[in-house]
């Protein structure tokens, strides 16, 4: 819609140290777009209050998000980085859109269910209706492309769906998105009990490795991941540990999973466990020195906030100009 260009769109939110699940299924893979592409990403902080957050924390995290975004690879001057509550057109669409989405759609969201088993106190209407947000975060812009992590497929499936259903109501208005998954580190599990995804909530330091951990703490982490009483180094039913170990080795080192069997073939586990730690301190330490030299710059993340808060403003108002003429709203 706004030119011959692909549009990319993604968000993480700040509600909290982020892991590397977030930086391998995530952040990490939004560098691979190529420069022919209009790329936006988004730190979404409306997502974050459906659950209680500490103000002052969700304001760090906010600036913090948006330095590791950057730390990662992301140039501003090639990105559109921005903070989702600095755009109101993202409030606005996901209301119309509400009106969009079936009741029984959002029932069957597996975060929904989730999300409330753990919250059981604040079970709120925007943790019901997150995914008609998220819908308009992605239709905003006319996205093609959406990079996700298998869990959040379901909810750019429904963002089809009301894409479609809108589209077929009022004539062609939004671009149908479609997901790119990588092939590697696209769900990354904990390693602690690694048939549960790695979440930044975890109450088990062990199980979670974060992007701003210390090197010690990333190894003595790794070296403590559950694994199996086998030794050998290979995927296999009931492996969950070794596998999930496999995929962030793979992820951080871009081999594949044979290649990996084949380097660590009669070598045993805890050499292995190492291994993996090592690759991960190593890919991580000059994202953390860049990080701490945003962090010391205040005036620069506002900046690009600000910078790009405009850039995605100007293009939601072209889609909401669109949205609004279709609704029959006046001016």
């Amino acid at each position: 819609m706004f030119d011959n260009r692909k549009v990319v769109f993604s968000g993480v939110q700040p509600s909290g140290n982020l892991t590397i699940g977030n930086y391998l299924g995530a952040i990490k893979n939004f560098t691979a777009f190529p420069e022919d592409t209009m790329r936006f990403y988004c730190v979404v902080d409306l997502h974050a209050i459906t659950v209680r957050q500490v103000p002052a924390e969700l304001r760090r995290r906010t600036y913090e998000t948006l330095a590791l975004y950057i730390a990662c690879g992301l140039d501003p001057q090639k990105n559109t980085l921005f903070v989702q509550s600095q755009v109101p057109a993202h409030a606005e669409l996901g209301w119309i859109l509400d009106c969009y989405t079936m009741f029984g759609e959002l029932s069957r969201m597996t975060q929904f269910k989730d999300k409330s088993a753990k919250h059981a106190d604040n079970i709120n209407a925007g943790l019901f209706t997150y995914p008609s947000l998220m819908a308009a975060d992605i239709l905003l812009y006319q996205t093609d492309i959406v990079p996700v992590g298998i869990d959040q497929k379901q909810h750019l499936e429904l963002a089809r769906d009301v894409a479609n259903r809108f589209n077929t109501v009022h004539g062609d208005t939004f671009v149908v998105p479609e997901p790119y998954i990588p092939a590697s580190g696209m769900k990354i599990m904990s390693l602690q009990d690694p048939a549960s995804k790695m979440s930044k909530s975890d109450p088990n330091e062990n199980a979670v490795v974060r992007i701003l951990d210390e090197p010690d703490a990333i190894m003595r982490k790794f070296k403590r991941a559950v694994t199996d009483s086998d030794s050998r180094v290979a995927r296999g039913e009931g492996k969950d540990g070794i596998n999930n170990l496999i995929s962030i080795y793979c992820a951080f080192t871009g081999k594949t999973a044979e290649e990996t069997e084949r380097e660590f073939d009669g070598k045993g586990y805890g050499g292995f466990k190492a291994a993996v730690g090592e690759v991960c301190v190593s890919a991580l330490r000059p994202v953390q020195e860049e990080f701490a030299r945003l962090m010391a710059d205040k005036a620069y993340l506002e900046s690009v906030m600000k910078q790009g808060a405009e850039t995605a403003a100007y293009y939601a108002r072209k889609t909401m100009s669109k949205v609004r003429r279709k609704l029959g709203f006046v001016g």
